[in-house]
């Protein structure tokens, strides 16, 4: 039999282990929660690593992400054009050059193949060589757009094929050019090369495109959301044809549109370059020129 006084010693010391424990595990939660929130402290106050590309990068740490995304300062200019005054920020802005390519203005390129005057796709040059200098170093985005083609040619449709080669017996896209070789409108061929007489620089950015448009199946649009530019200036051949569409894209996806008038140009006839400017005036933004845009900068 067990004596009571027995029984009751070792509900006692049973009640004094169970707070000893409760107690020694309220201690050590308390000691691991000023471990945890100390470490938390200290994190906090380490600096932030960059990930992605400013405006939209994050800061990050190991015990922070921030979100916030901060705005860049802004560099704004007053630009004259056609209709108005353009207030413009350049963190802002980018500059588009469609298809300045061999293929479309080099004397052994497609174009002067099939019997075009290409004297009128190389008149952009001039202005560019003087502008792009200046754009960079406000640090305004160039962006070479040019039509490069897959070699397979799986993302190219028969319309956009006939295009290029109407009987199907011509020298059309992917083909070699019988005075170099050159695969017409290839990627990484001379043939999509930017025209000699035009500097490109390792950072700026390069676009393959597959339409007339340089939107349409490429990352352009990406791109320039990441990089939080909103004001597109656009330069190029032909005005009336491949810049006209990229430029109306733009517009549809709610970008501002510049269309820089001396940096660009047609072989089509003058009228076409001149409905271009109208149209571009009345639909879908505002027409300037590499002179006035220099002029803003310097102001």
């Amino acid at each position: 039999m067990v004596c009571p006084l027995a029984k009751r010693d070792r509900i006692r010391n049973a009640l004094l282990i169970a707070f000893f424990y409760f107690g020694l595990c309220l201690v050590s939660r308390a000691i691991l929660s000023t471990i945890i929130g100390m470490s938390i402290i200290t994190a906090m106050n380490q600096p932030l690593r960059t990930l992605g590309v400013a405006p939209n990068a994050w800061g990050v740490n190991d015990a922070i992400a921030d979100l916030t995304r901060p705005s860049l300062t802004p560099h704004p200019i007053t630009l004259t054009t056609e209709t108005k005054s353009l207030r413009l920020d350049l963190v802002k802005s980018a500059i588009l050059i469609i298809d300045m390519q061999n293929d479309f203005c080099h004397p052994d390129g497609w174009l002067a193949h099939i019997g075009v005057d290409v004297t009128p796709a190389r008149s952009p040059i001039a202005s560019l060589t003087s502008l792009l200098p200046q754009l960079r170093d406000v640090n305004v985005p160039v962006i070479w757009v040019n039509w490069g083609n897959r070699p397979d040619l799986l993302n190219i449709s028969a319309g956009l094929r006939h295009v290029y080669d109407p009987t199907g017996a011509g020298i059309g896209l992917g083909d070699p050019l019988p005075k170099n070789g050159a695969k017409v409108l290839t990627k990484d061929s001379w043939a999509a090369a930017i025209v000699d007489g035009l500097n490109h620089e390792p950072e700026d950015i390069y676009i393959d495109k597959y339409r007339m448009s340089g939107f349409w199946d490429t990352a352009l649009d990406s791109i320039l959301r990441n990089m939080g530019k909103t004001t597109l200036f656009f330069a190029g051949v032909n005005i009336d044809q491949c810049v006209m569409a990229t430029l109306q894209d733009a517009n549809f996806l709610g970008y501002d549109c510049v269309l820089l008038k001396d940096c660009a140009a047609t072989t089509s006839p003058d009228y076409c370059f001149k409905a271009t400017i109208y149209n571009v005036n009345q639909c879908f933004g505002f027409t300037s020129d590499s002179q006035l845009l220099i002029k803003a900068l310097k102001a």
